[in-house]
C-alpha cells in the first residue's frame, strides 16, 4: 500500500521564494506541494480547494496580506500554518507573535542568500518543522468571525480571593501555542503581582528579544529576558535563552547548557525540577500548551515537594502534548481554561 504524501501550500509573493521553498519541500518522497499562491486571498481560496496539511505563509503580501490570511483561514478552515518570512526577524519579530495569536503554529525565518551556502542544512530544519506540524490539529479561532474576544472565560475575569500565603515564585513552561498562551496568563496579572515569574519557551533562536517586547507591551507586568547571576524581582516575568537552559538554585537565576541528546530547549523539566529542589512547596509550577512531552516530570516533582501545580486544559491548547504528559504522569493538580490561569494565579497569592 503506498503510503499518503503530506499536501503543503504555500503562500508567498515571491517567484523566488515559492520555487525555493518548493524545490526544498518536493525533495522529500514524503511531501507534495499541491499549490503556491502569490497573495494571502489566494492562498486561503486554496486551502477551501485543496485542503492540504500545512500551509506556509508569508506575511507581507498584496490584496491580503499574511495576518489577514491566517486569521481567516483559522476561523473557517483551520489547517496547520508555518510562517515563513522575513518580515517576523529583527525588529518586525513582533508580527511573528502577532501571527501565532492568530493561530498560526510557529515560525520561521525564510532563508536569505547567506543561507544558501548550507541549504541542505537549511532545507532539513524546513522539512523538519513541516512534518512536525502538519500532525497538529487545530482548532478553529471563532474570532476571525467575531472580531472579538474569545474563550471560555476572558483572562482575569475571575475574582481573586484571599488564598493560601508563602509562595514566593512560579514558573511555566510552554512551546507550540505557547506565546498567545502566555500573553493571556501574565495579561491577567496586575502590575504589582508579589511573586517573579520564571518560564521555559520552546523557541526559535534569535525570537526572544521579540517575544519580550511583544508581552511586555501587552501585559501590566514587567517583562524581561532572563539574565545569568541576577536575582529575581516580584512583578516580573523572566524568559529563558534560548539554546541553554534556565535554572533557579533558591538565590538567583542560573544558565545551564544542555545535556546530551536533550530534546527541548530550553527545558522545561530543567526548569521546573530546580524550582522544586530550592523552593519546594513555596512555588507554583504551571505547563500551557505545546508538543511532545517537556515538563511532566519537573512538574511531578514540584507537585510531590508540595507545590501548586496547574495545567492547560485541551479545550484550550493548541497542542495538548506537555499538559497531557504531565496530568497522565500525576503532575497537575489543577486542570484549567487558559482564561482562568490567571485568575487562579491571584487566588493562590492573595491579590
Amino acid at each position: 500500500m503506498v503510503e499518503r504524501r503530506m499536501r503543503v501550500v504555500i503562500v508567498d509573493d515571491s517567484l523566488v521564494a515559492r520555487e525555493m521553498l518548493s524545490h526544498i519541500l518536493a525533495s522529500d518522497p514524503g511531501i507534495e506541494v499541491v499549490g503556491q499562491a502569490k497573495d494571502g486571498q489566494e492562498g486561503a481560496d486554496m486551502v477551501v480547494r485543496l485542503k492540504p496539511d500545512l500551509v506556509t505563509m508569508d506575511i507581507h503580501m498584496p490584496r491580503m496580506d499574511g495576518l489577514q490570511a491566517i486569521e481567516h483561514i483559522m476561523a473557517y478552515t483551520p489547517v496547520p500554518i508555518l510562517v515563513v518570512s522575513s518580515s517576523v526577524h529583527g525588529a518586525g519579530t513582533g508580527l511573528a507573535f502577532d501571527a501565532m495569536a492568530l493561530g498560526a503554529l510557529e515560525v520561521m525565518k525564510k532563508p536569505e542568500p547567506a543561507d544558501w551556502q548550507d541549504m541542505e542544512r537549511t532545507g532539513r530544519d524546513i522539512i523538519r518543522k513541516v512534518k512536525m506540524l502538519s500532525r497538529v490539529k487545530v482548532i478553529t479561532h471563532i474570532a476571525g468571525r467575531k472580531r472579538g474576544p474569545a474563550g471560555p472565560v476572558a483572562p482575569g475575569t475571575a475574582p481573586p480571593s484571599a488564598g493560601r500565603k508563602g509562595y514566593s515564585l512560579i514558573a511555566i513552561g510552554s512551546s507550540t501555542g505557547g506565546p498567545s498562551a502566555l500573553m493571556t496568563v501574565l495579561c491577567g496579572l496586575p502590575k504589582e503581582f508579589p511573586l517573579p515569574i520564571l518560564i521555559a519557551q520552546h523557541i526559535s533562536e534569535g525570537f526572544i528579544p521579540g517575544l519580550v517586547d511583544w508581552l511586555g507591551g501587552g501585559c501590566a507586568i514587567d517583562v524581561r529576558a532572563a539574565a545569568d547571576g541576577s536575582s529575581p524581582q516580584r512583578g516580573t516575568a523572566y524568559l529563558a535563552p534560548t539554546g541553554r537552559n534556565l535554572v533557579f538554585d533558591g538565590h538567583v537565576l542560573r544558565f545551564a547548557e544542555p545535556s546530551a541528546g536533550q530534546l527541548y530547549l530550553p527545558s522545561a523539566d530543567t526548569l521546573f525540577s530546580s524550582v522544586a529542589r530550592s523552593l519546594g512547596a513555596g512555588a507554583v509550577g504551571v505547563i500551557l500548551t505545546g508538543m511532545g512531552n517537556d515538563g511532566a516530570k519537573g512538574l511531578k516533582e514540584m507537585r510531590d515537594a508540595g507545590a501548586a501545580t496547574i495545567g492547560q486544559d485541551e479545550e484550550t491548547s493548541t497542542v495538548y502534548g506537555m499538559p497531557k504528559a504531565a496530568a497522565e504522569l500525576g503532575g497537575v493538580g489543577e486542570v484549567l481554561p487558559i482564561g482562568a490561569i490567571s485568575g487562579e494565579l491571584r487566588r493562590l497569592v492573595g491579590v
